[in-house]
């Protein structure tokens, strides 16, 4: 699967993010509420902005090399890492553009912008790509509502050649959860009709199937694969390492193109003293990383969008 890709900026950024077979295996730490539950699961409140960058700038500074590409969020990541120089020069920069939960109800959720940032303003700290995290629910009242931003989005971040990744998250319409067909539908439906907005680059995508229910895995990765229009990415979700390697291989196997893996990687690290997480970092982390990075290499295709013709490329391409 190719990517629609139209822009060379577009397209010189993409490869920033990826490893030098061309694969995906990016590292997330753009959470802001679910880090703060994580490190005080009794007081979230009580955890200030200078906690979560200290502890996005000490992952940023062991992890990063191990990293196709590191997204993090503008309000304590993004510039305050790059003002550290905590991100390995090797490593793309993914910026997230929304605001951290959601407006409307638990079961019609809709995603906002952060006020006051923009897609022209990741480009301009140095960004390789944008993310959109959308609530999204094909049935939902908003579902709409949420296209549309997406597509305003889109011409936002190709106006600056900046490529734009979405991250759909799945939500019930009522009180029950989603059992595993219909979670496998909604995420199916989700790919297929995000991935089809115009300016999509890539979906960073749920994983289709239950923890649980191992026997629907291949088949619902291969119907995600065969819906998606463009090239996706799976999510950790804050499942367990060793299950997320294992659904990671199975996805990869059926047409993604890589990880951006979260907590999954470093989720422990959150109740450790700053000497104990830096040392899980340079260990567990380390490991963790190069684990994924060897399931991406073998079992993803790589991501690809080269031109056979490009030598011919003419030498005025510049003035179109």
């Amino acid at each position: 699967m190719t990517s629609p890709t139209t822009s060379y900026g577009k397209l010189r950024r993409l490869q920033q993010c990826t490893d030098d077979t061309g694969r995906f295996v990016m590292l997330a730490a753009d959470q802001r509420g679910n880090l703060r539950r994580a490190l005080n699961p009794d007081d979230p409140g009580a955890v200030g902005g200078r906690e979560l960058t200290d502890f996005k700038i000490d992952l940023m500074s062991v992890l990063s090399p191990d990293a196709s590409a590191v997204l993090l969020d503008p309000e304590y990541g993004a510039a305050q890492a790059i003002a550290a120089g905590a991100i390995a020069g090797s490593a793309g920069l993914i910026v997230a553009l929304e605001s951290t939960g959601y407006a409307e109800s638990p079961h019609d959720r809709r995603s906002e912008i952060l006020p006051g940032w923009s897609p022209k303003q990741a480009q301009q700290i140095g960004a390789s790509a944008a993310k959109l995290l959308i609530y999204y629910h094909p049935d939902a009242p908003g579902a709409p509502e949420q296209e549309t931003l997406i597509a305003r989005t889109a011409v936002e971040c190709s106006a600056v050649d900046l490529p734009m990744i979405v991250e759909p998250l799945s939500f019930p319409l009522s009180d029950e959860t989603l059992d595993g067909s219909e979670r496998q539908r909604v995420v199916v439906e989700t790919a297929r009709r995000l991935g089809a907005i115009e300016g999509v680059d890539m979906l960073k995508m749920e994983f289709p199937a239950l923890p649980e229910d191992p026997e629907r895995w291949e088949e619902a990765c291969r119907s995600l694969d065969e819906a998606s229009p463009v090239p996706w990415v799976i999510l950790s979700a804050g499942v367990d390492f060793d299950t997320f390697s294992r659904q990671a291989e199975t996805a990869c196997r059926a047409g993604a193109v890589g990880v951006l893996a979260g907590r999954a990687v470093w989720g422990e690290a959150a109740a450790m003293s700053r000497d104990e997480r830096l040392a899980f970092f340079a260990t567990v982390g380390r490991d963790r990383m190069a684990t994924l990075s060897r399931v991406v290499r073998r079992h993803a295709p790589p991501w690809t969008e080269i031109d056979p013709e490009a030598g011919s490329i003419p030498s005025d391409w510049y003035r179109r």
